[in-house]
């Protein structure tokens, strides 16, 4: 029996979906701190969150709290907050989090520096880093769908509490040491997603379909490396998983934006609505990428970069990918 104390930091799907999961395992309260109250009167009163799965039943032993105090005791905290919001909440509520807890990230994206979040973490905090990713949509993981996550930590050695924790359930963990990978591929996955529902969108065609993810996988192999990550973590859960599952499925955010792209959608007010961690992205790698003269070596990155930030027509764009296979 697990006897770590489990907080999530947010009380969204992902945080609502894995809290399910291992609370049947644990007789203690896994709390979800929140700020948004119709969430927690919802899980402390109907034991639902009416807001993003009205409809399921969670134990009860899932707390909701807006009090930051439940981090002093916890011994893993996950955060699950949006990418952009990260850093600055651990910055402002660090002294009231406990220094030997481990903090696992789940956000994808980057910083607000322009950096990774675990590299932001590191800058802010002592505590052990872990993250965690990989192909799942919340909605598989609280319906009890078997589910691949892996778990990146530069100190392995510290694993074993969070591999117990999710023993039994319907999580499954591989591991990497390439803690720096795992947080890369999870921020390019989202834009290479992207570039995949252009493409469909235009071509109703499985064997063009799969040249280009083939050629994008390269690609990512490529930026992956020259990153400072390890090429072995893209044949994680995090890696090739996870960018087919962001890529290929329409309930992926990043895809349904290259889709509506390549249909003729891209305005100002639908960039401004939707999540789009991928857009964002593709300017950083370009940017960081162009420091180093070699953007000429990553053709698909750098023609998306056109479209998003120099008004290239999106038939250019396919045309552009697929010619210069």
């Amino acid at each position: 029996m697990n006897s770590n104390k489990i907080t999530f930091i947010g009380s969204g799907s992902i945080a609502t979906a894995l809290a399910n999961s291992v609370s049947s395992k644990i007789p203690d309260k896994i709390y979800l701190l929140s700020i948004e109250e119709e969430v927690i009167e919802s899980i402390n009163t109907v034991h639902r969150n009416n807001k993003y799965f009205p409809f399921i039943p969670l134990n009860h032993n899932i707390v909701a709290t807006s009090d930051v105090k439940v981090l002093k005791d916890s011994d893993l905290i996950f955060i699950a907050l949006p990418s952009s919001v990260v850093l600055n909440y651990i910055q402002k509520n660090k002294d009231s989090i406990n220094e030997k807890a481990i903090l696992i990230n789940l956000a994808k994206g980057f910083g607000d520096d322009r950096r990774t979040i675990i590299q932001g973490l590191e800058d802010i905090t002592n505590n052990p880093l872990a993250t965690l990713k990989g192909p799942s949509f919340a909605r598989d993981i609280i319906n009890n769908f078997h589910t691949g996550l892996t778990l990146g930590m530069n100190d392995i050695d510290l694993a074993p509490p969070i591999k117990e924790l999710f023993k039994g359930t319907n999580i499954h963990l591989d591991y990497s040491q390439d803690i720096l990978g795992v947080e890369l591929i999870s921020i390019l996955k989202n834009i290479y997603a992207i570039v995949m529902g252009i493409v469909d969108a235009h071509y109703n065609s499985p064997n063009l379909r799969f040249m280009v993810l083939t050629n994008a996988f390269q690609e990512m192999r490529g930026i992956l490396k020259q990153f400072g990550g390890k090429e072995e973590t893209l044949f994680n859960y995090c890696g090739f998983g996870d960018f087919g599952l962001t890529a290929l499925n329409d309930l992926s955010r990043n895809r349904t934006m290259g889709l509506l792209i390549g249909k003729g959608f891209l305005t100002k007010d639908i960039s401004d609505q939707v999540l789009l961690e991928g857009r964002i992205a593709v300017n950083v790698f370009c940017e960081e990428i162009s420091k180093k003269h070699a953007l000429d070596n990553f053709h698909i990155i750098s023609e998306l970069y056109n479209v998003f930030y120099k008004e290239q027509k999106v038939t250019t764009f396919v045309n552009s990918i697929l010619n210069n296979n």
